[in-house]
């Protein structure tokens, strides 16, 4: 057991928890494996070169681990990788002043399970079935709308 492999397993303790920190959301396998291999190398510190190398690889494990995590959570950083886009799409507007009305009629899009989507004057819109499920590509009627809400039932 040499100082390099202490070296080593401290580097890949490090990089797995930024790993986890930053990019795996959540308790991760790599969070474990990286705590695991700093105190790996912690132990093999304190038994193969002593007390004294022991304390100071703890303490220079958390010095690093700690400016990683200072530089690695700046504002900045996120910036950097952040995407860039501004998101310009609004709420979906009543459905009467798209001329919807009840007694239209339309075709499921999808499964109404029992909310779906259908295809209604020409516009296809979320929609929610009062007679419980109905299939892919079966016409519709609009049997109410309750302020956004459109409700259908088979034809």
């Amino acid at each position: 057991m040499g100082t390099g492999l202490i070296i080593m397993l401290i580097v890949l303790g490090i990089i797995l928890i930024l790993v986890e920190i930053l990019l795996i959301p959540g308790f991760a396998v790599t969070g474990v494996l990286g705590v695991g291999s700093l105190v790996l190398a912690s132990y093999f510190g304190f038994t193969h070169l002593g007390t004294r190398a022991g304390i100071i690889i703890i303490v220079v494990e958390v010095i690093v681990l700690s400016v990683l995590l200072y530089y690695a959570l700046q504002a900045k950083t996120w910036k950097k990788l952040s995407l860039h886009t501004n998101i310009d799409a609004k709420v979906d507007e009543h459905p009467e002043t798209k001329g919807l009305t009840s007694g239209m009629e339309g075709i499921s899009t999808t499964r109404l399970n029992p909310m779906g989507r259908a295809k209604i004057g020409g516009f296809d819109l979320e929609v929610r079935s009062i007679e419980g499920l109905i299939d892919e590509r079966t016409e519709i009627v609009i049997d109410s709308i309750e302020e956004e809400k459109i409700f259908v039932k088979k034809k």
